[in-house]
């Protein structure tokens, strides 16, 4: 592990294991759990290994007896072992005990939620301060805190260099393969969904073109509010024969239980007086480059703004609803770092949106809105001035994220931070 990246979680999962007994790391395959978890870890039960399973089967006592910290990976396959280690720290709540890993939900379900022994942490794909080399000069935390803190330093990166970030992955091991060879990869994580996921999660696919149909226009919902109703209709456009509704809902079901789909939930205030807010959900997968590969997207038709996929309605161009996309990863991954929450916000008709929320535990919030210019208009913060207005000092601070060079504040107090220069 001599060429393992720091991630963000690292410092939660350290910090975690200080004080609590056993932590669930989860979240959709590829993203590094079991690296993470290893290097943790004096003792390893692989659970995708037939033999370990029935070892486990045969001897329960196994879980108390190994040297701590244990790691229990991809715990999904044998879902008893779930109870096992609830009961264990019972037994002995030292900290630090246990890790488990897992890439989806069970279908057979634990006898018990964990609740109060088996605290979860998501773990999701690289995001940009966990992928180059030059360290981000603004911080999320230090924006929770208050106080509008200064805000500066400059980036080389620009928009071609998000756009390979976005087709690139955020999978560690994507990342590193060359282009040809990371769409292959990419081309197999996505085939391997209808052949292996769906079975493992008991669900037979019958007609593995409809569910490649379905998910390829959830990719092209990528960033918008459209209803499960538009996104069925944009996957089977002039097909009279459309699969049931309970046949999408068991695939949004199953994605989701493969952590797959990554929907921001919209924003319902609780401390001040904003009313007529939608609670549509914003669409998002795992991770922007299984959205651009889905929809057969290049570095080349991005950038000429030329779109691909199922039409769905969106406001500006494909490469700007994955660069959201990809903004949305960071701010979650960072936002779980501060203990905060990520939301969007959208009036119901439409009139005034915020791209994203971050809420801190006493509900006061960030806003912030993502743009893929290198320079901020006055248009660009009606809504947050507009949110100022409205909420008044539960607003902590606002920005716009975008792809310039500099980091800096506007007159009117609104930051300007580029992508590149925003850390946990």
């Amino acid at each position: 592990m001599a060429d393992y990246l720091p991630r963000v979680v690292d410092d939660e999962l350290d910090e975690l294991a200080e004080g609590l007994p056993a932590i669930s790391v989860e979240g959709p395959k590829g993203v590094g759990k079991t690296v993470t978890a290893l290097r943790r870890a004096r003792t390893v039960f692989s659970l995708d290994a037939p033999a370990q399973r029935e070892l486990l089967d045969a001897d329960p006592g196994r879980i108390d007896s190994a040297a701590a910290p244990v790691l229990v990976d991809e715990w999904q396959r044998y879902p008893a072992v779930w109870d096992l280690v609830r009961r264990s720290v019972d037994r002995d709540p030292s900290p630090g005990r246990f890790l488990l890993t897992g890439s989806a939900t069970p279908v057979e379900a634990p006898t018990h939620s964990g609740a109060g022994r088996i605290v979860r942490v998501r773990m999701r794909p690289m995001t940009l301060s966990e992928r180059l080399p030059q360290p981000g000069t603004v911080s999320l935390q230090d924006l929770l805190r208050g106080g509008k803190p200064s805000v500066g330093g400059e980036t080389g990166i620009d928009l071609p260099a998000y756009t390979n970030e976005i087709l690139g992955s955020g999978f560690p091991a994507i990342r590193p393969l060359p282009p040809r060879a990371q769409r292959a990869q990419l081309d197999g994580y996505l085939s391997r969904i209808a052949e292996h996921d769906f079975p493992e999660q008991g669900i037979s696919v019958r007609r593995p073109a409809t569910l490649r149909a379905w998910l390829t226009a959830y990719a092209a919902a990528t960033s918008t509010t459209a209803t499960y109703t538009t996104i069925l209709n944009a996957a089977t456009p002039g097909d009279a024969d459309k699969p049931a509704k309970t046949t999408t809902l068991a695939y949004r079901d199953v994605l989701s239980q493969i952590w797959l789909l990554d929907p921001v939930p919209g924003w319902l205030p609780t401390r001040n007086h904003l009313t007529r807010l939608a609670q549509g959900p914003k669409h998002q997968l795992a991770d922007p480059a299984l959205a651009a590969r889905l929809l057969g997207a290049s570095a080349s038709s991005l950038l000429s703004g030329a779109d691909s996929g199922p039409a769905i309605p969106r406001d500006g161009t494909l490469l700007g609803a994955l660069f959201e996309s990809l903004i949305a990863l960071n701010l979650r991954v960072y936002a779980q770092a501060a203990e905060a929450s990520v939301f969007h916000l959208r009036t119901r008709n439409g009139d005034h949106e915020v791209d994203f929320i971050v809420e801190r535990d006493d509900h006061r919030v960030l806003a912030f809105e993502v743009k893929l210019s290198t320079t901020v208009t006055e248009s660009d913060v009606t809504h947050l001035l507009w949110l100022r207005r409205e909420i008044g000092d539960d607003l902590i601070d606002a920005a716009v994220i975008n792809t310039g060079q500099y980091a800096y504040r506007r007159s009117d107090g609104i930051a300007v931070i580029p992508a590149a220069l925003l850390t946990p």
